[in-house]
């Protein structure tokens, strides 16, 4: 594991209540979270909404795309297509992963355990927020047809670490299997 990402991530943990308050739909399943024979509700829940809104942002930059293109930018398409189907990729990642705190047996989770498990669920949310973010400028760019390299680059750091933190999410679920 990356330990400075996985330390910064468990170290910036929020409370539970945080995390239902930003997937509305998990609050209906709460108890999905400690019962072991309904936590699959739950992580399917949580990285369906972290995928939805993933894939809404692919949206605006296909949107912006067009803006970009009918400004004479065509020459920009490789490289906005390009940060456009990584953040495509990490979306179906989150979105088709195999359940993961789903157990089987009688596998007993500490609640420190499933806190960390919280933490990088909450971190995943935090992730959507910052690609929010610099989407927001990459959309602002194209309308006023101003440079997109240094978004671009923006993007992709953001896009490369959440994508780290999803694979550390996974390490940590294996690691409590």
């Amino acid at each position: 594991m990356s330990s400075n990402l996985y330390d910064r991530i468990v170290n910036q943990r929020g409370s539970f209540e945080n995390l239902v308050s930003r997937i509305p739909l998990l609050g209906k399943h709460i108890e999905s979270y400690f019962d072991m024979s309904a936590q699959r509700d739950a992580d399917r829940i949580v990285r369906e909404h972290i995928a939805s809104q993933l894939r809404a942002q692919v949206v605006r930059m296909a949107d912006a795309e067009n803006l970009i293109l009918d400004s004479g930018g065509l020459r920009m398409m490789s490289k906005t297509r390009a940060e456009k189907d990584r953040l495509q990729t990490l979306a179906d990642r989150i979105g088709t992963a195999a359940p993961g705190y789903a157990f089987t047996g009688a596998l007993k989770i500490s609640h420190e355990q499933l806190a960390d498990v919280f933490a990088f669920d909450e971190a995943m949310l935090r992730y959507v927020d910052q690609i929010t973010a610099v989407v927001d400028k990459f959309v602002e760019a194209a309308r006023t047809n101003a440079d997109i390299t240094g978004v671009l680059a923006e993007l992709r750091a953001v896009v490369d670490e959440a994508a780290h933190a999803f694979d550390l999410r996974r390490d940590v679920i294996n690691g409590l299997a």
